[in-house]
């Protein structure tokens, strides 16, 4: 029976090299035929304190005590530098292997380019990546205003200024994912579970309010400014928080971040999709993504389109990458061993200039993005143990063979998808 035993778990070891060794054959043979020239990342900044972590709001919501937060509110945590750090290094690995950079790199004046949203959590994000990347170079990330006033590139100001156009067309396409209301309505059981987990029966603000639950009723969705209102938005305030102390917890210790009690992957995914209730509308909302992701898609066009410039990365929030998708025509997609639906915390959206031995420039774009296992657990991204990357495709263009676009339908498509916002703008 033992000797069984043995020749069974050798023989799956086997198949796991095999699997393994074969993946990255693909991916050398891919290197050969397709050189890499240049890489394109839009980044959502890494873990960091909720941006109420210090306000009376957050610590009425439960009679709890929050984890004490090693940054100020909004700011990127101890532990979410190191992370980022870790991609980093990830990619130096990555982009050594693939022949752009050398070891111990360090660019020419011009070949690469940090740029951050001024914000204290995206600036240093980009620091700690590019401290994993280029260990050996000096990098300035260039931002544009003080430290923490919103960059209109990233965060575009209020849209009090929008075409009626626009605001009509938007209003029908709230009213075609059923109204605020179904999707309130849809999240009242996840925000139920919020409510039960930090008790908000019992908190200083349920009394205030005179409520014992978060509901959809008084969910309202304001055409002016186009945001979101109500006790909903209430419960996803304390869905940010439980979902940062959920990374913030070591793998073992997950129960400590839902205040004792023992969750499921699926549940913590449910407590996500309230932190996400408006973030994830901009993916059925194509008019208001496109116009919110308007300058950003600008910037990132004259990226690819800048001679010597071999990488370029780009550091915003959520909302950034939550409107350039889909705004861009890219495909649904299904992220796994995460509890955030569309934009975990530091993902990547990557995009990939190949010059093919037939001489035409290819592009690829992907998601890449750390696990919740790898988050918790600080884990080394190697080889052996990559980062989860997701293919990207684009609707209304085909790919080669290979899976890669012609590069330059990928840049019309950045034209196409800007001179369709102004039309309406």
């Amino acid at each position: 029976m033992r000797k069984n035993k043995i020749v069974i778990l050798f023989c799956m070891l086997c198949v796991c090299v095999s699997v393994f060794t074969g993946r990255i054959a693909r991916a050398s043979e891919l290197g050969e035929r397709y050189r890499l020239c240049k890489v394109l990342i839009l980044s959502r900044h890494n873990l960091r304190s909720p941006t109420t972590s210090g306000s009376r709001v957050l610590y009425s919501l439960s009679p709890y005590r929050w984890f004490d937060w090693t940054a100020g509110p909004g700011e990127l945590s101890m532990k979410g530098g190191q992370l980022e750090t870790i991609m980093g290094q990830y990619f130096r690995q990555w982009l050594e292997d693939e022949g752009l950079i050398a070891a111990n790199y360090v660019p020419e004046i011009g070949e690469m380019r940090f740029y951050a949203n001024s914000y204290q959590r995206t600036i240093a994000t980009a620091r700690y990546f590019a401290s994993g990347m280029l260990p050996m170079a000096n990098i300035r990330v260039e931002r544009h205003l003080a430290l923490n006033e919103r960059d209109a590139v990233f965060l575009p100001k209020t849209p009090s200024s929008f075409s009626d156009e626009f605001r009509a067309r938007t209003v029908k396409e709230v009213e075609a994912m059923g109204g605020v209301e179904a999707l309130g309505k849809r999240l009242e059981p996840d925000a139920a579970l919020v409510a039960e987990i930090i008790d908000f029966k019992d908190s200083e603000y349920a009394r205030e309010k005179g409520l014992s639950s978060f509901t959809a009723d008084d969910l309202t969705f304001d055409t002016d400014t186009l945001r979101l209102s109500g006790s909903m938005r209430v419960a996803g305030r304390a869905a940010d928080a439980l979902t940062l102390q959920y990374y913030e917890a070591e793998e073992h210790d997950s129960a400590w971040a839902a205040f004792g009690r023992e969750l499921t992957m699926e549940q913590w995914q449910g407590i996500a999709r309230v932190k996400d209730m408006g973030i994830n509308a901009y993916f059925y909302l194509p008019t208001m993504a496109g116009q919110f992701a308007r300058p950003l898609l600008s910037v990132m066009r004259d990226e690819l389109a800048e001679d010597g410039r071999i990488f370029t990365f780009l550091c915003g929030h959520d909302v950034n990458l939550a409107t350039v998708l889909p705004a861009l025509g890219v495909e649904e997609y299904t992220l796994r061993d995460t509890i955030e639906a569309k934009t975990p915390i530091g993902t990547k959206f990557v995009i990939e200039k190949r010059l093919g031995e037939d001489g035409e420039a290819y592009a690829s774009l992907k998601l890449v993005y750390q696990s919740a296992k790898q988050m918790q657990g600080r884990e080394p991204l190697t080889p052996e143990n990559p980062p989860m990357i997701v293919p990207l495709r684009l609707t209304g263009l085909q790919t080669n063979e290979d899976g890669l676009y012609l590069f330059d339908e990928v840049v019309r498509r950045f034209d196409e998808t800007m001179a369709a916002v102004d039309e309406i703008s």
